[in-house]
């Protein structure tokens, strides 16, 4: 589960500078939640990487339009090749959110605490993710597009564990590269989707 992102810019222009040679291209937000607007990174029709603001809660293009109704925010890395909603993205439109952390919630004898999770280095996380384009039917250009992505979970790591169940897919610099090359064959993408932790993290109750 990932349902809430902490987002420095300062820190992630560092990191990103060393893939897009871009700073980031947006604010300071320490409690991003699903359906707020945040930037991705994905492979853009000339084969270049490329910034890209979508909405976190994928909204599929064959869809009658952006509804909360199901939890399209994360996706089961044990069945997006197959769901009717993922399956598309994965093959073909996958992205990368890069982040300064995430949150989880536990409870222990009264109201629930928040963890903050970060990489021990303070220099940002890179998260696999799927995206997907929307237009409303009968429409022209890109007036009314929706650009949406959705974060993928796979089962967590015994270091994090005890914090809970699922965690996201963590990616190295070099992972993130295979993860937005849409011409791996998917199968050839399973080694990253394990329980992984490739930097060590930092978990502090906030």
């Amino acid at each position: 589960m990932c349902g809430r992102l902490n987002v420095q810019a300062h820190q992630l222009t560092k990191l990103l500078m060393s893939i897009l040679q871009e700073a980031y291209p947006a604010e300071d937000n320490a409690n991003a939640a699903p359906t707020e607007t945040l930037p991705v990174i994905r492979m853009g029709e000339g084969g270049q990487l490329e910034y890209v603001l979508m909405r976190w809660w994928l909204t599929p293009s064959w869809s009658q339009g952006p509804s909360t109704q199901y939890s399209m925010f994360n996706a089961k890395v044990e069945t997006a090749a197959g769901s009717p909603a993922f399956k598309g993205p994965f093959a073909n439109r996958r992205c990368v959110l890069p982040v300064s952390g995430f949150y989880e919630w536990q409870r222990r004898n009264g109201p629930k605490q928040p963890y903050l999770i970060t990489d021990e280095d303070n220099k940002g996380l890179l998260l696999a993710g799927l995206w997907d384009s929307w237009q409303p039917r009968g429409s022209a250009g890109d007036a009314a597009q929706l650009e949406s992505f959705t974060l993928l979970t796979t089962a967590a790591h015994p270091n994090l564990g005890g914090l809970h169940h699922r965690q996201p897919v963590f990616l190295t610099q070099d992972q993130a590269l295979q993860w937005l090359d849409i011409n791996i064959a998917t199968e050839n993408l399973n080694p990253l989707l394990s329980p992984s932790l490739p930097v060590p993290l930092r978990v502090v109750p906030v």
